[in-house]
């Protein structure tokens, strides 16, 4: 079970991951090279994560197959 201790403190990791790519990075680049430093950071820091993750679409009981997806699940 996850506590909410657990959520904020990954969550705290997770912002640090984003905050040392951008602050490396600066703006103004493209999404995926950030999207590959972060994938790269979230490693080096051994949070675990899934990428480019398709996720249905549900209404009511239909279940939608979409071309939606979450760029980094953790």
């Amino acid at each position: 079970m996850l506590t909410k201790t657990y959520i904020n403190d990954l969550t705290y990791q997770v912002n640090g991951a984003i905050i040392e790519v951008h602050k490396i990075l600066g703006p103004g680049l493209l999404e995926s090279v950030y999207h590959k430093c972060l994938k790269y950071e979230l490693t080096l820091r051994n949070i675990a994560f899934l990428s480019e993750v398709n996720f249905p679409i549900l209404y009511k009981e239909l279940e939608l197959t979409t071309d939606f997806r979450c760029d980094i699940l953790v």
